[in-house]
């Protein structure tokens, strides 16, 4: 139900979040989350149009989050880069349904809801209150190790 871009764009969020006290650059980012330099420059740039994450030039420049991990709800970032698909009315375009969905799209549009309410719940800051050794990307090297 989540694309791969937006699983890209957790994953570069969660990075940052984790390191709220330096800019990051998309090759720093990459490396650390294992997402393509070049497809994750993309994911990067709508997630700053969309405000979610500031970006800065020049020496000592890259990317933070624009604000604080602790208001940043996972939903607003898939919205930014894939909204989850969500069923209005049935996509087959069948007479004998009208704006009724049937069982399958009904169970599908319920799951994309549920999804939807589960992420919109999470901030970024609730999944780094764990034990650092299960924090997401835990194999991934610490900012100075990212910046060498």
């Amino acid at each position: 139900m989540i694309s791969q871009t937006a699983e890209y764009a957790w994953r570069a969020v969660v990075f940052l979040a984790d390191h709220p006290n330096s800019a990051s650059t998309v090759t720093q980012i990459a490396e650390a989350t294992r997402v393509p330099a070049g497809y994750l420059a993309k994911v990067m740039q709508s997630l700053s149009r969309a405000g979610v994450v500031r970006s800065q030039r020049g020496l000592n420049g890259g990317f933070t989050l624009a604000r604080d991990a602790a208001e940043l709800t996972v939903l607003e970032v898939v919205n930014v880069v894939d909204p989850v698909r969500r069923y209005p009315e049935c996509p087959l375009g069948l007479p004998n349904h009208g704006k009724q969905l049937c069982p399958l799209h009904r169970r599908l549009d319920d799951a994309a809801r549920a999804l939807e309410d589960a992420v919109g719940r999470t901030k970024w800051a609730d999944l780094l209150e764990v034990p650092k050794s299960r924090r997401p990307l835990c194999a991934a090297p610490p900012a100075a190790a990212a910046k060498r």
